[in-house]
């Protein structure tokens, strides 16, 4: 940090680290605080834990040999039954939170009594700008202020103690559907946020803002404007950028905004004075509209998408750039978590960066020039032959489809080997411990695409081919090759060293602890700790509803805690088919924090069974033209939010067994005319005529009877085995 001086502030830290191990006082958060956080065993004070975002805690009191005797201490019921992604903060005995739709709540860390809540009374329509639930996660602090961003784009600042609104700004063009989802950070007084909503036709950029009083001091653009050449006062790296695009997607007729958000992962070195990025997907996803023709090395990179940039936090200044996968045009994102840690390599320490982003490879990178140092895939993948010795992937060309132009199964797919969901790094094991999953999608190019800034997922891709048949024995069959995995990464020999699979995708972000274990949560419900040294199961507690959230510990007078957000949802959750998330049947969402500690005596209230509406749709008349439209429409409009085939979640409503298809004018209502606007599901007028609108409905029609039909089958044939 350029203004403190990594120097003095290293110094601090030696000198009082056994001191602030054990305080639990962490007053106001300042620079000093923030950098030495690794010291402060007994807070959590900042997303990751610490700048370099290992997400692990030195605290042992809870350790291999007693962990068995980890109980629930208490828990807290949430009011928003969505997708829960927060990693909770914990200052001075004070645990904060947020939960969907971008609310705060504070807790007593030790007894769980409410202390305040905030609402940022985010209007419902925005749900539909959000591509992956209408989740947040989590807070940042400084001073005596927590930072949030809302998912409607504003950074509000709370006071700690109250939750009173100090400042808000807005920090996006609302007109369009920008989103924020992720976490803030702070350097030296300067709170850092991105956005989402690339799949919606967004242009990318972080921004810092004065944690004083909200005032912008700079802009980071991902992705060229589109006008570089001309523009004299462009930045020199967006003037690079440009040279890597070549269609008019970011200008002309079929303009949009190129994509490249910086929804989620950062990471900070204070002695490099370096902020680390994370950049998304673009916008389409589809490269053939974002550098037609593109056939070549270098040709159609498409700078910055699904890329790793360092910058200058005072500042915003370029400084280096690694591309993952150049060209991307499978949603290859690079937004997942980024963990910087010193570890040896080839007989010298090196100061690394690590990632395994969406594409299936696990990178490798010195943290302070970008070189790349090594890559191996951590999943199954058919992409790519490999990484070339420079860091480029090799990629294949039937995997190629904006080449190609014909469809092809990839692997991993859209939500790629590992999303957003948090690793841990243990330094005294040497290992990164990946949530990964494996799942390949069929890519299909749509013929005579155009983008849709209004309501429409703009991927470039015939969505619809990848709808599962009808038949439930063969969608149980295709999602059980779906897999999910805690796996055990060595960075340096690049392999696993040992893993985990679990029933089921999606499972949770990852804690590692200097009592020998990793935490995590997963799709089947339940809460585990494992030895950090081969995996093995230690304990389990049944969360009655699916972990996708990170875990956290901390301590209080001497005691330490380990608490997780649970609640289903998110990507996965909702654009899955929702009775077939692992073997064990639909999975709840039953949003709650969970506290634990060794020797406590509490106890969830029962398990709620799982209510839903009757399949009973009305007869389906429609054409099979008018069906296969409807299907089409639904594809990119509606499947995002409940799933292919319209085979609903147990997060958003199953539209089968909706009432509004008994009657066209309530389903006009709902997706037309926008009845629903505060609840989530806004109107789809500006993008879908009455009579496309009327052939979704169709579809759905058509689907229900399928699926009733199927049930009525399956009964019959229990009932003749049971004669």
């Amino acid at each position: 940090m350029r203004n403190w001086g990594y120097a003095v502030l290293a110094t601090i830290a030696l000198a009082g680290c056994s001191e602030m191990a054990a305080q639990e006082n962490a007053g106001d958060i300042d620079a000093i605080s923030l950098v030495n956080a690794d010291a402060d065993w007994a807070n959590w004070i900042t997303h990751g834990r610490t700048y370099s975002e290992q997400r692990f805690s030195p605290l042992e009191q809870i350790n291999r040999d007693n962990v068995g005797e980890l109980s629930l201490a208490w828990f807290a019921d949430m009011d928003t039954a969505r997708g829960q992604e927060a990693t909770p903060l914990v200052m001075d005995g004070k645990l904060y939170v947020t939960t969907a739709w971008s609310k705060v709540k504070a807790y007593d860390a030790a007894t769980g009594e409410p202390l305040w809540e905030y609402d940022p009374q985010v209007p419902g329509e925005t749900a539909v700008k959000a591509c992956c639930d209408v989740v947040n996660r989590g807070l940042a602090a400084w001073g005596d202020s927590l930072f949030l961003g809302t998912l409607d784009g504003r950074l509000v600042a709370l006071d700690r103690d109250t939750g009173a609104v100090e400042w808000e700004k807005l920090t996006v063009d609302q007109g369009q559907s920008y989103t924020i989802t992720g976490a803030p950070r702070v350097i030296d007084g300067k709170v850092l946020i991105g956005n989402g909503g690339a799949e919606f036709g967004v242009r990318g950029y972080i921004a810092a803002y004065d944690a004083a009083d909200g005032e912008e001091l700079w802009r980071f653009y991902t992705v060229p404007e589109g006008n570089e050449d001309e523009d004299e006062a462009a930045p020199e790296y967006l003037k690079a950028a440009a040279e890597t695009w070549s269609g008019d997607v970011l200008g002309g007729e079929n303009g949009i905004g190129g994509g490249g958000t910086v929804w989620d992962s950062m990471a900070y070195d204070p002695e490099l004075d370096l902020l680390y990025i994370g950049v998304g997907n673009g916008s389409p996803w589809n490269r053939a509209y974002r550098s037609p023709g593109a056939d070549g090395r270098g040709e159609g990179d498409n700078l910055y998408l699904s890329s790793i940039v360092a910058i200058r936090p005072d500042t915003g200044e370029y400084v280096w750039h690694y591309q993952t996968t150049p060209g991307e045009t499978w949603d290859y994102t690079a937004t997942q978590h980024i963990v910087l840690a010193d570890i040896a390599i080839d007989g010298r320490e090196r100061k690394v960066l690590m990632q395994a982003p969406k594409n299936g490879f696990f990178y490798v990178l010195d943290r302070a020039s970008g070189e790349f140092i090594s890559a191996k895939a951590y999943i199954p993948q058919n992409w790519a032959e490999g990484i070339d010795a420079q860091g480029r992937p090799i990629q294949k060309r039937e995997a190629r489809i904006d080449i190609t132009g014909k469809p092809a199964m990839v692997m991993p797919g859209p939500l790629g080997g590992h999303n957003w969901h948090p690793m841990a790094f243990h330094p005294d094991e040497g290992l990164v411990y990946i949530p990964a999953f494996e799942a390949a999608t069929i890519y299909a190019p749509e013929a005579n695409w155009k983008p849709d800034r209004a309501r429409g997922f703009n991927v470039g891709f015939d969505l619809g081919a990848g709808d599962l048949p009808p038949d439930l024995g063969i969608r149980r069959e295709v999602y059980g090759t779906v897999k999910g995995k805690l796996l055990a990464w060595d960075p340096v020999r690049q392999e696993a060293r040992w893993e985990v699979e679990f029933p089921g995708p999606w499972n949770g972000g990852l804690l590692a602890t200097g009592g020998g274990l990793v935490f995590q949560g997963n799709s089947s419900s339940e809460f585990s700790a494992y030895d950090a040294a081969d995996g093995s199961k230690l304990w389990s507690f049944p969360a009655q509803t699916g972990i996708v959230a990170p875990p956290i510990t901390y301590t209080v007078a001497g005691e330490q805690y380990v608490a997780v957000l649970a609640g289903w949802g998110g990507a996965y959750a909702i654009s899955a088919d929702g009775g077939l998330v692992n073997d064990q049947g639909p999975v709840q969402n039953i949003s709650r924090l969970l506290v634990f500690k060794l020797g406590a005596d509490g106890a969830l209230p029962p398990m709620p069974e799982l209510a839903q509406l009757p399949l009973d749709p009305p007869p389906s008349r429609a054409s099979a033209a008018t069906i296969a439209e409807g299907g089409k429409h639904y594809a990119r409009y509606c499947a995002v939010c409940h799933a292919p085939a319209a085979v609903g979640s147990t997060v958003l409503p199953d539209l089968r067994r909706s009432g509004t298809l008994s009657n066209k004018d309530a389903f006009l209502a709902v997706v037309h005319d926008g009845v629903l606007t505060q609840n989530g599901m806004a109107s789809f007028a500006a993008s879908l005529s009455k009579e496309e609108i009327d052939a979704i409905r169709a579809y759905i029609v058509f689907r229900a009877n399928q699926d009733r039909q199927m049930e009525a089958e399956a009964t019959e044939r229990r009932t003749v085995a049971v004669r």
